[in-house]
């Protein structure tokens, strides 16, 4: 077992090139993990890693052994997640990494799912960076746009729209647009991408470019939409964020005839043979509660 357990140790370590994130990924201490490869070291006569004081890298021998290794460890997961999806009751810890406004979908539905499944622990990570799923250790993640990875399997959320919308403290102050060259004459509250430093276009029908002002700019949604509810300006967001504050009347939609721009929703997680319950169970309550409804 103690030969399994150093292998396991190995390939997590490899994958990761970090044995502080392998021991996360395995539950327990990096310097476990050390001594764990270490004595698998020993035990073969032969250094698999080269060591600084930042990371770790395979050495040409710990390569070969990595890639026979690999192989070897993804067919024992397989037969234990066999045996799991066998299992009547979802359980465990399942971790899902989602964007920062993810939080609006899911948490007018975490207590129902929590009372359906109370065996599984959840574990959010609401984060705008792009997470390494396997790397990082993550069962599902939440992303938008287009899917680009083929390791990865996905289903999707549903699509929206976005809409303009503003205060009617603000439209009272400065009346509404009534087309998208209008826009000029507004304080448009922009948002700015985490990932790149772009500005977010504000898209309409037509296609044409707008020069907007800019009197304000967020990278996070949530800064833009309470800027917006104050009365500082207009903002372009998705409709699902503002539908209860159009539905209260805190907020105007505009321009809605001028609009075409949307995006969609996936949910992805590691390309497996069998899905293990708790990971198809969350997957299911998700497309079942259409989170994305603009309704």
């Amino acid at each position: 077992m103690d030969n399994i357990n150093g292998m396991l140790a190995f390939v997590r370590a490899a994958q990761c090139q970090s044995f502080t994130a392998a021991g996360e990924r395995l539950g327990i201490s990096a310097s476990a993990v050390g001594k764990s490869v270490a004595r698998l070291e020993a035990r073969l006569n032969v250094r698999l890693f080269n060591r600084s004081t930042r990371r770790i890298s395979l050495t040409d021998e710990g390569q070969l052994f990595f890639e026979r290794c690999q192989s070897i460890v993804s067919q024992i997961e397989e037969a234990e997640n066999e045996l799991l999806r066998l299992s009547a009751t979802p359980r465990g810890k399942l971790r899902v990494s989602l964007p920062h406004i993810g939080y609006r979908m899911l948490l007018p539905y975490l207590a129902e799912f929590m009372q359906r499944y109370p065996e599984i622990e959840l574990e959010l990570d609401f984060t705008d960076r792009m997470v390494d799923i396997i790397a990082e250790g993550v069962d599902i993640a939440m992303r938008s746009g287009a899917l680009t990875d083929s390791e990865m399997m996905s289903r999707s959320l549903g699509s929206f729209r976005f809409v303009i919308v503003g205060s009617p403290d603000y439209l009272a102050r400065c009346p509404a647009p009534r087309r998208p060259e209008d826009l000029s004459r507004h304080a448009c509250l922009r948002y700015r991408f985490t990932k790149n430093g772009q500005l977010q276009n504000w898209d309409f029908a037509d296609g044409k470019p707008r020069d907007l002002p800019i009197a304000l700019t967020f990278n996070n949604l949530e800064g833009l939409l309470q800027a917006s509810l104050r009365g500082l300006g207009l903002t372009y967001a998705p409709q699902f964020i503002v539908k209860e504050y159009l539905a209260s009347g805190e907020l105007v939609s505009l321009l809605e005839d001028f609009i075409s721009d949307g995006g969609k929703f996936s949910v992805v997680w590691p390309s497996s043979r069998h899905l293990l319950p708790k990971i198809r169970v969350f997957i299911d309550f998700l497309s079942e509660k259409k989170v994305l409804s603009e309704e």
